[in-house]
């Protein structure tokens, strides 16, 4: 674990979240929290760095993240196809997800 890390709140942050292009109920959003459930706190830390460039989160949660222009939620975008790979914007807080055919896909 790394050190000063508290736990995440994956209701929380799926809560915060915003969504382009996707819905909250679309399959490879369903599959991506199902996946980030799955994750011990040090992936989801992981993964918010990757995002956000930050593996902690700001006092008073997801909600508070900022972004280069001042407050920005966390927001998952669809972008290209099932064979690419996810890629950040960490300046916008911003997860650019391929609409992967299954679950496996995503992982």
């Amino acid at each position: 674990l790394l050190p000063g890390l508290s736990e995440f709140d994956v209701r929380e942050w799926q809560n915060s979240t915003i969504y382009r292009t996707y819905t909250k109920k679309a399959k490879p959003i369903v599959w991506f929290w199902e996946v980030v459930e799955e994750y011990d706190n040090e992936k989801r830390a992981r993964l918010l760095q990757f995002v956000t460039g930050s593996c902690r989160l700001p006092v008073g949660g997801f909600r508070h993240l900022m972004g280069s222009n001042g407050p920005q939620p966390f927001c998952i975008e669809k972008v290209g196809n099932h064979k690419m790979l996810p890629r950040s914007h960490t300046c916008f807080n911003r997860l650019d997800l391929p609409p992967y055919k299954n679950k496996q896909e995503l992982r």
